[in-house]
């Protein structure tokens, strides 16, 4: 096929809100760079009310939010992690990283999300925790997930780096765990580039959360008049995002209503416009569970096979419009297959790798430039 000249469209494009440049001048003018800073306070105070009080601790990366609750729950070699095969590795290496040995499990094929069905199977005597992944900012089962972790005496960390905005039943994704983690990567719907947090539903657990930040000290205690001197307590890192990352993450958070809003009627043009071509061509939409509000992350769809999905990505690409597809399953990879993964029956995690679709969403594409997207998509000519 040839190439055309209309004008390219990205899968993504980082969102920058217009008081970004303002408030790093600010902060660069302050001098206060380091963690815990004026803006980062302002970005804990709003998160904090957005999860019903719970305690939030901004970190690097949602990879270093993980391994922060790794530090939190004591995981030591021996101890076993439940994660869906279908996710990105953080999941699994922010445990696998304190000696934990990941345990795969497979996704339901209709949410991509881990199948509770299979959980009680997997769980035995070393199991730690359950990492449910809310993917594409779609809820799990957590009724379910909940009353099997409280069954077996399990914590429960959502992996809600897809979540933020996204509820169930009217409660905010990463409100049900004992801890959840946010993602502030350029590709998510409030960025900074790089960052993340941590999410900490049990009060009890603040002073652990503190010194795994802290590099394993008791440094908060000591700037809070409660100790003379600080000192080396238990294992811990750098876990604080720098306060000019909070600038910018505080900016976005600012736009966030109109952002949202925007982002949700992409995706409900896109469900919409597709849905009679889906139907005729057995193509999959996402999968909204009664009860579930979504973020409007992502949007993707599920192809017949693997075939057809690559032919959709190169017809787009050949028309100047980039899609993407999405992770390779953790079980059989180097890694997944180290830990046992080979032994894992996942097929809903193979399907999804294989026919898995993203197409363009983020906060300033036009509906002008998605129309192109659907006019080109509903045009294509099966091979």
């Amino acid at each position: 096929m040839m190439q055309t000249t209309a004008t390219h469209i990205p899968f993504h494009k980082p969102f920058c809100a217009p008081n970004a440049e303002k408030y790093i001048s600010t902060a660069l003018q302050s001098g206060k760079w380091a963690g815990n800073g004026p803006y980062a306070q302002k970005c804990r105070q709003r998160l904090a009310e957005l999860f019903h009080g719970a305690s939030v601790f901004l970190t690097p990366s949602c990879t270093a939010a993980l391994e922060m609750a790794a530090c939190v729950l004591g995981i030591q070699p021996g101890d076993e992690v439940i994660i869906p095969a279908f996710t990105f590795v953080s999941s699994a290496s922010g445990f696998a990283l304190f000696g934990a040995r990941p345990v795969f499990v497979d996704v339901d094929p209709r949410t991509l999300n881990l199948d509770p069905k299979h959980l009680e199977a997997a769980i035995t005597p070393r199991t730690r925790a359950i990492v449910p992944v809310h993917y594409a900012g779609v809820a799990c089962d957590m009724e379910a997930i909940m009353g099997i972790a409280a069954k077996h005496g399990i914590e429960v960390v959502e992996d809600n780096a897809h979540g933020l905005f996204g509820s169930l039943g009217g409660r905010s994704l990463g409100s049900f765990g004992s801890l959840s983690t946010l993602s502030f990567h350029e590709t998510k719907n409030v960025s900074c580039g790089e960052g993340g947090a941590l999410i900490l539903n049990r009060p009890e657990w603040v002073e652990k959360a503190e010194i795994a930040q802290e590099k394993g000290t008791n440094r908060s205690r000591f700037l809070m008049g409660l100790t003379d001197k600080y000192t080396w307590v238990a294992p811990g890192s750098s876990y604080l995002l720098s306060d000019l990352n909070a600038a910018i993450l505080w900016a976005n958070l600012e736009q966030m209503d109109r952002v949202q809003r925007h982002r949700l009627e992409l995706w409900d043009r896109y469900q919409s416009g597709l849905q009679e071509w889906c139907r005729e061509h057995g193509v999959e939409q996402p999968h909204l569970p009664q009860g579930a509000q979504h973020p409007a992350h992502l949007y993707f769809l599920l192809l017949p096979d693997l075939e057809k999905r690559q032919q959709l990505m190169m017809y787009l690409r050949s028309h100047n419009v980039q899609a993407a597809y999405h992770y390779q399953p953790l079980h059989i990879s180097p890694m997944g297959l180290h830990y046992g993964g080979g032994d894992a029956d996942c097929p809903g995690a193979v399907a999804a790798a294989q026919r898995l679709i993203r197409l363009p969403l983020y906060a300033e594409l036009s509906f002008a430039e998605q129309d192109r997207v659907l006019d080109l998509i509903r045009g294509w000519s099966w091979e």
